[in-house]
């Protein structure tokens, strides 16, 4: 499958580059992906859409304040680290820019103890990757994740110019464990209130963890959809929020995934048991969903509105088809709806 299929004209302007300031004054674009009408209005119309009786999945990943700006300890010069995955003990996967420059062996230094002069967090390069990915072997005295809340700062997408002034707007309310390097953002729609308007209509939450990793700062650089590899990411399902999909499922609710995290998550679950029933568990997925994926348990989806050419498009592809998609897409441009992570809401439905 030729990924020039997910190709569309976006204009720059309408990437997001700020969230609004009310979560909840997001625009929303509802999809039937069987019959392929399109309805515009409000993010808390999404209430409308939404039945006793269905369960709402969220992800409550928390993002790590995963970027670290330092220097190199033998030259001094500056270097930039984003830290993707903390592989076993101190051991981080990390995007470290400029990578030519930051070799195997290579030490990194961020911050300074004032009192003694010495850096806060030291870092040795155990590995080497691809396309800036490194290995890095942290030293340090105290608490890595307290010294990581003083230096680190918000990883925002590279296509967000502009620095947050309050740093938990890169943050779900609902954010509970630590660990990713970049936001679920369809999830930055909600508030707690509006939360609690949807369990008043009877509709179950239930939440899962995925937290999400390299795949999100990769592009597609291949020239079929076939070709292209995800990252690892890991996740965790509770056993209560598996009791209450699988009951969800029996009594003919439906599920709505918001994010395609959770969606992932979902699906990676279900696919490891006959008949997509989900067992609690943890582990790491890859899955990769495009238009040919038959879903499992995943019957409806909350989104941003993706780029092009990306994995996500791909995916909401394979739910809503490529066609509907497209045609939605087209829409969304023309009514200058705001795109990806700081931008407003689409509802895939039945």
């Amino acid at each position: 499958m030729d990924v020039e299929q997910f190709d569309f004209d976006l204009p720059e302007e309408l990437i997001a580059q700020t969230p609004l300031l009310n979560r909840t004054e997001s625009r929303l674009l509802a999809l039937n992906k069987r019959t392929g009408e399109i309805t515009h209005g409000t993010f808390t119309q999404l209430l409308d859409f939404l039945r006793p009786g269905d369960t709402l999945v969220l992800n409550d990943t928390k993002v790590l304040p995963a970027r670290l700006f330092g220097v190199k300890a033998d030259t001094g010069a500056k270097v930039e680290v984003l830290l993707l995955k903390n592989t076993e003990g101190d051991e981080w996967e990390a995007l470290v820019k400029p990578g030519k420059r930051v070799k195997l062996g290579s030490t990194l230094h961020f911050g300074v103890n004032t009192e003694t002069g010495s850096p806060m967090l030291a870092a040795e390069v155990s590995a080497e990757g691809e396309m800036g990915g490194r290995k890095l072997r942290f030293s340090y005295n105290g608490i890595f994740h307290e010294l990581l809340d003083q230096l680190g700062t918000m990883p925002l997408p590279p296509y967000i110019k502009e620095q947050l002034d309050d740093q938990d707007r890169y943050q779900t309310v609902y954010a509970k464990h630590k660990g990713s390097a970049a936001a679920p953002t369809a999830g930055l729609h909600f508030t707690e209130e509006f939360l609690s308007r949807i369990e008043d209509k009877g509709i179950t939450i239930a939440p899962i963890t995925l937290h999400v990793g390299l795949g999100t700062f990769r592009p597609v650089s291949v020239d079929t959809v076939e070709e292209h590899q995800m990252h690892e990411e890991y996740y965790e399902v509770s056993e209560k929020t598996a009791t209450i999909l699988n009951e969800t499922k029996r009594r003919g609710g439906r599920v709505i995934a918001v994010g395609t995290t959770s969606a992932r998550t979902l699906e990676t679950a279900a696919g490891k048991n006959p008949g997509g029933e989900i067992k609690p568990g943890s582990g790491w997925t890859r899955i990769f969903m495009y238009p040919g994926y038959q879903f499992q348990i995943v019957d409806c989806l909350l989104t941003n509105f993706h780029l092009p050419k990306s994995t996500l498009v791909m995916l909401v592809s394979a739910l809503a088809g490529r066609n509907n998609i497209m045609k939605a897409y087209e829409e969304a441009v023309q009514e200058r709806y705001r795109f990806f992570s700081f931008g407003d809401a689409m509802l895939i439905y039945e």
